[in-house]
């Protein structure tokens, strides 16, 4: 699973290139997101709405997408005071309602159980999945009720890699905020911290590896360099950051059915990212030896 100390940090993009690289290591992958705030979302061939973002992800895995790799969307709609106060709900790939921001409390009490069902019909058709949380799994006056961070993780016991944006600043704060404001039975899912979208020569961070090792008690397992690619943006407030979706301005890019373009992309992502994990780690984590 593939969490984050804040939203835009890289998830997403992380998820996608994992994604390809079990492809391309002989698995038979798929992704999941148990819910996503987006307006940016596709069809799939049977008619069922998920995120574009996971859509992407399925191409990169190759595995046909469906609603159990994102079974609950939720798309703000324009309000009279807040672009939140209108929610529409897609549940497992369909129309469920429209509800308010307070409303949804009541709905969500009842989505865990459409979560694990997705879940459950995923992991016994891939040998992998991998999991994409949500903004920050530390936000303490959402977590009673998290259905996307932890409350996931502990549901399907999923390893955690925790991921952090070197380029906003603040990456060592968060890591060790993010590590620390976890309960002790949430800090064992964490098996590993990324430090994404360092600009420069990554062996000048070597240094800062270690102090992160060292305060956070977590191995790194790898500093991913600024990588330039383009691929539709996952949410419309993400505001194309680089080495995230839409690092690189095309007039296409939101096109989904470029997909010459996009597995072009897709490679380059990975490859990147494949030079910058430590794969063995990566791979000792998700067979349960770390």
């Amino acid at each position: 699973m593939i969490m984050g100390t804040a939203s835009g940090v890289g998830k997403t993009a992380l998820a996608t290139a994992l994604c390809r690289i079990f492809r391309q290591d002989g698995y038979k992958a798929a992704p999941f997101k148990s819910q996503n705030m987006t307006p940016n979302t596709a069809l799939t061939e049977n008619g069922d709405e998920i995120a574009v973002s996971q859509m992407l992800q399925a191409h990169a895995a190759g595995a046909e997408p469906g609603a159990d790799m994102n079974p609950l969307i939720l798309k703000p709609g324009a309000g009279p005071t807040s672009l939140y106060s209108k929610i529409q709900v897609i549940l497992n790939g369909r129309y469920f309602g429209t509800v308010d921001g307070q409303s949804f409390k009541n709905v969500r009490k009842d989505m865990m159980r459409h979560i694990s069902a997705a879940y459950s019909r995923l992991a016994s058709a891939y040998d992998v999945i991998v999991v994409e949380g949500a903004g920050s799994p530390v936000e303490l006056n959402l977590k009673r009720n998290d259905i996307v961070n932890m409350g996931v993780a502990k549901l399907i016991n999923a390893p955690v890699m925790l991921v952090t944006d070197i380029d906003r600043g603040g990456a060592f704060a968060a890591l060790y905020g993010t590590i620390g404001l976890l309960e002790d039975s949430e800090r064992k899912y964490i098996k590993a911290v990324i430090i994404n979208r360092f600009k420069g020569d990554t062996a000048y961070f070597a240094d800062g590896v270690k102090i992160i090792e060292k305060i956070t008690g977590t191995p790194v397992a790898g500093v991913v360099p600024y990588i330039p690619f383009t691929l539709p943006e996952e949410d419309a407030g993400a505001g194309g950051r680089g080495g995230g979706f839409s690092a690189v301005d095309r007039g296409n890019a939101t096109d989904i059915s470029d997909i010459d373009f996009i597995n072009a992309q897709i490679d380059v992502l990975a490859a990147g990212v494949r030079k910058a994990l430590d794969m063995k780690l990566v791979y000792d984590i998700l067979n349960g030896g770390v």
